[in-house]
Order: C-alpha cells, then structure tokens, then sequence
C-alpha cells in the first residue's frame, strides 16, 4: 500500500511549487491568481530508501521497486469554501478522498507575489482552512442527525454525532472511545484527518526559520511542522544527483521537503515498511506498524495471505551486513516467525505459502 496526501492551503501560498518540486514534474500550473488549479494535480513519487538501494545491488536485482506516495494538489480555498464560496465544494470532496492533509502556509513576504488576503498572516491562514473544514464536518453531522430522527440511525450512532457535534462547536478535542472513532472515520469528517503543517518560506528563512514559523510553531506546538522553500525544492528538483548534492551542501540543506515529508508521513499514519530481495526484485512494501506476518504477505498477494504457512526474515541491518539472506542463515541470523509475528520496520522477508 501506499498512502495518499492532498496539499491545502489558501491561494497563492505555494501548493503547485511544491507539488512540482515533490514530483519532479511541471504537471501543476504556478500562477499568480488565484484558482489556478481547479482539478487536483496528482503525482506519485518515490520514497528514497537506501536500504533498498543496498539490498538491490547486492542481490544483483533486475528491478528495484521503491515504496511510494501520491501527492495531490487541491485548489486553493477561501473563507466560505464550506458554503460553496469559490471552489469550496470541490477543494471540500477532493480533501475527503485523502489519507493525510499537508496544509501548506505562506510565510515569506514578496511583493511580485500576491496574497489572498492582502497581508501575510500564516495563524489567519490556517485559521481559515480549519473553521472551513470544521463547518463543513457540523453540516454532515447535522445531515445525519436528520436522518437519524428518522430511525436510519441506532442510539449508539446518534448519542456519537451528538457528542461529536458538540465537540466541532466548542473546538475541543474530546475523547472517544474506538467503536466511536471507527463509526465517525465512516463519514469522511475532514476534521480527523492526519495533518502536517508546512511552513513554506523563502531561501534565507531556510536554516532558522523566521517570526512567521515562530508564530506557527508556537500556536501549534503539538502538532507535526516542517519547513521547507518550496522555491528551493523545484531548483533542486531540476538538477542531476551529483549537481543536486553539492547545491545542497552550498546552501546547507541536508534533507530535501520530500524527505522531510515522507518521514513526517509515515509516522503520522503509522507507517512501516518491509522488504523482499531477490535476483529477480528487491522492492520496498509499505503497511501499518503492528501488521502480523498473513496480513504483510497479503500486500504482495492475496493469497499469499490465505495459504500462509510462515516467513524467514532477517533484519534489513543484518543482510546488507553479511551480504545475504543465505549467508545469514548460516550464521544464524535468520528466523522463522509464524502467523503471530509482527513485521518491524527494515525486516526482509520470504513467505512460504501452500501452492
């Protein structure tokens, strides 16, 4: 599996940079008015994994498979996008087909370009998106409470939306119990998506950031924020490997924003990935962490999942050690785990299943 993040954020702060430079692309029109995406841009990128690297060229792989993620670039939205201001309906619906949202704030100053709102204020910003997103999650929860009167829905269900109702109008994050969180994820509420906050500033605010991402990472301290120059990935994006090391050595960048947001990405949906190596293939899969052994083998094939039988699996650190899953075996490094074992993130394994 993959998984699937839809970049937000009011116009003109940055989204189609970003998805260009995230997907090495020019797919997304950057223009200064707003609206210029109206369809979501959507890319599917690599997720750089050394380890596969390193499993590939010793197995001497034919194919190498990385992991990946899609990156979709929604329309820019407004205050009022939850009455249909804009391109609310559409911004709303894209944002429901999403695993995570990267909602991307502006904050730079620039003068060539212009900003929604006439001023630079990332809190007013995500301000906006947030009481969107909240009013249009009361408005289904409304909806359904109508029906409910109507006997579609159980005493549980509506005791749910009633509790969740209240929670969406006083912004309190209340807790709840997990048939609850399973019955109201059904929904598609925009409000219990997975978030990261990027901060998009410009070359000189790279390294210490400045008063706009102070003021963001003060308000939102617990929350995933990273920060990045969307200006600077799309440059960097357009170099060769070597030519894209050294540019980012000079300008001191050690992670690219796509690093940044894998990385972020996967821990936000609880992510792990494990891998197969063989001459033919070495690929990267990804799945839930606490995924047992069947449910793995299930991503590769569905009946692999059903005709388990059980997996031989060393640690991604041991194979690119000792150079094989063979040569860990003799060394008694490889272990045979059955249907209870949970895969960790960085195994290699071999499933062997009933023909």
């Amino acid at each position: 599996m993959g998984f699937k993040c839809g970049i937000v954020g009011l116009p003109n702060v940055g989204k189609s940079t970003l998805f260009n430079a995230l997907t090495a692309s020019k797919n997304a029109e950057a223009a200064n008015f707003p609206f210029c995406t109206i369809d979501p841009n959507i890319g599917l990128v690599d997720v750089p994994d050394d380890r596969l690297d390193k499993l590939s060229n010793l197995s001497k792989s034919k194919k190498k498979i990385y992991a990946n993620i899609t990156f979709v670039d929604i329309a820019g939205l407004v205050k009022g996008a939850s009455k249909g201001e804009g391109l609310g309906n559409k911004f709303l619906s894209h944002i429901r087909e999403v695993d995570a949202i990267v909602h991307l704030v502006r904050c730079f100053d620039s003068e060539k370009i212009q900003h929604v709102n006439s001023q630079i204020n990332p809190l007013n910003d995500l301000e906006t998106i947030n009481t969107e997103i909240l009013l249009a999650d009361i408005d289904i929860i409304q909806k359904k409470l109508e029906k409910g009167k109507r006997k579609l829905l159980d005493t549980k269900e509506i005791l749910t939306l009633e509790k969740k109702l209240k929670s969406l109008n006083s912004e309190k994050n209340e807790v709840f119990e997990e048939p609850e969180n399973k019955f109201l994820l059904r929904l598609g509420l925009l409000s219990m998506k997975p978030r990261i906050i990027v901060c998009n500033v410009d070359e000189k605010s790279l390294s210490d950031g400045n008063k706009y991402t102070e003021s963001v990472k003060k308000k939102y301290s617990k929350e995933n924020i990273v920060v990045i120059c969307a200006d600077i990935e799309d440059q960097i994006m357009d170099l060769d490997k070597k030519e894209r090391e050294s540019f980012m050595r000079e300008i001191g960048l050690d992670k690219t924003g796509l690093n940044k947001l894998i990385r972020e990405g996967y821990s936000l949906l609880n992510l792990n990935t494990f891998f197969t190596s063989g001459p033919e293939e070495s690929r990267a899969w990804t799945i839930k962490k606490n995924t047992l052994a069947p449910k793995a083998a299930g991503i590769i094939h569905t009946d692999f999942e059903k005709n388990f039988i059980r997996a031989e699996t060393v640690t991604s650190e041991d194979f690119i050690k000792f150079g094989s899953m063979e040569k860990c075996k003799e060394i008694g490094k490889l272990r045979i785990e059955g249907k209870d074992y949970i895969v960790k993130d960085g195994d290699v394994l071999y499933f062997r299943v009933n023909p």
